[in-house]
């Protein structure tokens, strides 16, 4: 009588499980619907708004206390978001991180570990593109494999360096070159932290380690003074959620394909490209702040202090929102966006080429690293190749203007000079929307018919520039301003 009551017993218990997780499935469903958002994007934005609460309670219980609570805090917290977005798939993660730690040991600090790791880490990361992919954009366990990939190979290449002699490396190098030996507790702490686990930011290994250490904070001895600093930018990134919420329903990609779309105007279809080619942004935009501000909450954002003594908290900051919202030229929305993934590409991929003795072979090989690393979509390919086109036109333009006495001469005319920013601004937003086009719609019969529509505006005015630029500078810079520049 008593097993059978026990089993009784499990059988509700185990019931009641069901039906909690059933409830919560439905509700969180119904949630997103209302909200007009899918129910893996409703998780991925409640466990980035997590990441307060347990800043919070780091803060204040942690900070300062034994390194290996913080480690297993760290781990244990983003393993609860992976397993509260991806399910039983945080084994991938999981994987990748004690494989990554097996590397570091057993190979130590050489050469070869560096090519396992990169080898291993985006051969493991392309697969799940490969058998995950779809037409749309999902939000799946690969999304933030992709940031942990980077963070391992980062990793890698900063363990081998701390092999080196000290003289041999860059001051940036120096910087970034660990020294120690990390235990495994503290790569899963280090690829775990929930501030950054999802989407970001990048940082490296020494920069953790020094918050686990509590030596990120403006007042040394005491938990940082950093609530209002984060309070800012959390703010800031509620006010672009709010906007991409309200407007995302009206502005999407998807009307990009419609025959409504191609039976509009030809002006009609560049604006409304220009005006979705800087919305669709913004959801980047509202995570990355978002996440900054947890970033800084803990101390991780701590980066010094200013010549005044104030103390700076943009260690982990992803934007740069005044430049990207003012700046008329695509140089600059590249520096004001996804500053950190950025600044991971130069320091470990592009200045590690400079034995080819060719910066723009460098430069298009990284945006190709990109291109990959973003996944195996056509689209993507499309919209890196188009960056590196534009940056090339942009630099011939401006140096274009600056060595012709002519040009120089009227773009210094400042009644003109709100003109001149309204046409920058146009032909900056048309063709950033013109990249991001293939960027969101990731297949090349989706992205070719957009470009169809507009006739491939884009590539032609660009591919136009390059060439011609070269014949406009030659006849327009004397051979003084020429001879000048080689002296």
């Amino acid at each position: 009588m008593a097993s059978s009551a026990e089993g009784d017993e499990g059988t509700v218990v185990a019931l009641a499980g069901v039906l909690q997780s059933g409830f919560q499935e439905l509700s969180l469903n119904k949630l997103a619907t209302s909200l007009g958002a899918s129910e893996q994007a409703l998780r991925l934005i409640i466990s980035i708004f997590l990441g307060y609460p347990f800043a919070l309670f780091y803060r204040h219980y942690l900070f300062y206390k034994d390194s290996y609570l913080i480690h297993l805090f760290h781990t244990f917290t983003g393993l609860s978001i992976a397993y509260f977005n991806f399910g039983n798939q945080l084994y991938h993660s999981l994987l990748c991180i004690v494989l990554q730690f097996l590397i570091l040991r057993l190979m130590g600090r050489t050469i070869t570990a560096v090519l396992t790791t990169f080898c291993f880490q985006m051969a493991y990361l392309l697969a799940g593109y490969y058998y995950t992919a779809t037409g749309n954009y999902d939000i799946k366990w690969t999304m933030p494999h992709c940031v942990l990939t980077l963070k391992l190979i980062g990793l890698a290449v900063d363990y081998f360096d701390g092999g080196k002699d000290q003289n041999s490396l860059s001051s940036e190098q120096q910087k970034y070159a660990i020294r120690g030996v990390p235990s495994l507790l503290e790569v899963a702490g280090f690829s775990y932290f929930y501030g950054a686990f999802l989407v970001g930011p990048q940082f490296s290994m020494n920069h953790y380690m020094k918050l686990v250490q509590g030596e990120l904070t403006d007042i040394p001895g005491k938990i940082p003074n950093s609530i209002i600093p984060a309070l800012k930018r959390l703010s800031l990134g509620l006010f672009y959620l709010v906007g991409y919420t309200l407007l995302s329903p009206h502005i999407t990609e998807d009307y990009l394909l419609t025959e409504d779309y191609d039976n509009h105007p030809f002006w009609f279809r560049c604006m409304y490209m220009l005006i979705w080619g800087k919305f669709v942004l913004y959801k980047y935009v509202t995570c990355w702040l978002v996440t900054e501000g947890v970033c800084i909450l803990t101390g991780l954002g701590f980066n010094g202090f200013e010549e005044k003594g104030k103390a700076k908290w943009d260690a982990c900051a992803n934007m740069k929102v005044w430049l990207f919202e003012t700046n008329p030229r695509f140089t600059g929305t590249i520096a004001s966006f996804n500053i950190n993934t950025n600044a991971w590409v130069a320091r470990y991929f592009f200045k590690r080429l400079k034995f080819l003795g060719n910066k723009e072979l460098s430069q298009g090989l990284s945006l190709l690293f990109l291109a990959l690393w973003h996944g195996l979509h056509s689209g993507y390919l499309v919209c890196f190749q188009m960056e590196f086109l534009i940056v090339i036109v942009e630099r011939q333009a401006a140096r274009l203007i600056q060595e012709s006495p002519t040009l120089s001469n009227l773009a210094a005319i400042t009644v003109l000079q709100p003109f001149y920013y309204l046409v920058q601004q146009t032909i900056h937003w048309l063709f950033m929307g013109y990249s991001m086009t293939a960027f969101c719609l990731f297949t090349w019969d989706k992205w070719l018919k957009v470009y169809k529509s507009i006739y491939f505006l884009g590539h032609i005015f660009f591919l136009s520039l390059l060439f011609i630029l070269p014949y406009i500078h030659k006849a327009m810079v004397p051979r003084k301003e020429k001879l000048k520049k080689m002296e």
